[in-house]
C-alpha cells in the first residue's frame, strides 16, 4: 500500500507578490497529486479564524477537511489542517494541545485505508525554537496514549533549520525523517523547515521539495511530499 503525503505552509494565503489568492494556493495543491495534506497557517489568526480557503473552493477538490476546528468558520486549529483524499475513511480527527509560548498547535487523525488504521498529524511548531523539544516529546506522547497503534506520518513546518539536530534528536530510534531538500523560502530556500516523519513501518520510496513556478510565488514556503509504502 501506497500513499503521498504532502506538507504546506500556505502563509495565509499571502504570495510573495503581496496578494491573497486562495485559488492559486488550491492550483499549488492540485500539483501535489497527494492523498493527504497538511496545511500550516490555514486560517486567519485573529476573530473567527476564518479559513484562508473558502468551503466552495475546497469542494471543488479530491479533499475534505478532517473535523479538527473548534471555531465554525476555521479550517483547522492554530491554522493546522488536514486534507484527506475523499475516498479515505476518517476514523478519528481531533486537535492536540502542544505547550508553547505562542499560538502553536497540531492536529491528528486516524485514516482507514485498504483496511488498516493509519495514523497522521500535522503541527507548526515554535519558531523561537525555546519549546520546539517540548512540543516534539508532547506529539510522541500524544501517539503513544492513542488507543489504536498504528502506522504513524508527522508533517509540517517544525521550524528546525538543522536536519538532525536540535529538537529533531527526541526522534526515538526507529522514526525515519528523509531527506527533503531546502523548503524556505520559496524564491532561494535556504532552510529545511518542512518536513515529513515516519514510524518504522513505512518505506519512503520518494521525498522531494515541490518546485513550481507557481509554488515560488504562491506562498513564502515551498510544500513538501513524500511517498510511503507499508508492507502487506
Amino acid at each position: 500500500m501506497q500513499l503521498t503525503f504532502a506538507s504546506y505552509n500556505i502563509h495565509k494565503g499571502v504570495g510573495l507578490d503581496g496578494r491573497r489568492d486562495p485559488d492559486r494556493i488550491i492550483a499549488v495543491l492540485r500539483e501535489l497529486h497527494a492523498d493527504v495534506i497538511a496545511l500550516q497557517e490555514a486560517d486567519r489568526r485573529f476573530g473567527e479564524r476564518e479559513s484562508i480557503l473558502p468551503k466552495a473552493l475546497l469542494d471543488d477538490t479530491p479533499w475534505r477537511a478532517a473535523a479538527v476546528a473548534k471555531q465554525p468558520r476555521s479550517l483547522g486549529w492554530h491554522g493546522n489542517a488536514l486534507l484527506v483524499r475523499r475516498d479515505i475513511d476518517i476514523a478519528e480527527a481531533e486537535p492536540v494541545v502542544l505547550p508553547t509560548l505562542e499560538p502553536r498547535g497540531a492536529v491528528r487523525a486516524d485514516l482507514l485505508v485498504e483496511g488498516r488504521r493509519v495514523r497522521v498529524l500535522g503541527m507548526h511548531l515554535d519558531l523561537s525554537g525555546l519549546r520546539r523539544r517540548e512540543q516534539i516529546r508532547a506529539i510522541m506522547r500524544h501517539c503513544g496514549e492513542c488507543a489504536n497503534a498504528c502506522p504513524t506520518v508527522l508533517l509540517g513546518d517544525f521550524n528546525q533549520w538543522g536536519r538532525m539536530t536540535g529538537a529533531f534528536r527526541e526522534f526515538a530510534t526507529g522514526w525515519h525523517v528523509p531527506a527533503l531538500g531546502n523548503s524556505f523560502p520559496s524564491r532561494r530556500p535556504i532552510a529545511p523547515l518542512d518536513r515529513v516523519v515516519h514510524s518504522p513501518e513505512w518505506q519512503c520510496r520518494q521525498a522531494a521539495v515541490h518546485h513550481s513556478a507557481l509554488a515560488v510565488l504562491a506562498s513564502d514556503h515551498l510544500p513538501i511530499r513524500a511517498t510511503l509504502e507499508l508492507a502487506a
